[in-house]
């Protein structure tokens, strides 16, 4: 699992690859640490090329959703493939965040 983080103004786009499984979450922690920081603008989270996500990536998602909201700012899922898309239906993630 990678991730790579860009801020452009106002803007943070981080770029997910590969899969999002709980070992990846406990070592993607910090970085999601990072853009909660950044949260009180616009983060995307770009899912072009992200192939699975768990329930405690559903939750990194989750906290920097909350971080956002307590800030002022908002979180952009972007780009998620048919089977992540399924997982977030069926977790009603569909309806907390917007989707691009």
């Amino acid at each position: 699992m990678q991730i790579n983080i860009n801020t452009q103004g106002n803007e943070t786009v981080a770029t997910l690859s590969g899969r999002l499984d709980t070992p990846a979450s406990i070592e993607l922690a910090e970085q999601f640490d990072i853009l909660a920081g950044k949260a009180g603008g616009t983060v995307v989270l770009d899912c072009s090329q992200l192939e699975y996500i768990s329930s405690s990536g559903l939750r990194l998602f989750l906290t920097l959703r909350k971080a956002a909201a307590t800030k002022g700012g908002k979180v952009i899922v972007r780009g998620i493939n048919s089977d992540v898309r399924s997982v977030f239906m069926i977790t009603g993630f569909l309806n907390l965040f917007e989707i691009q």
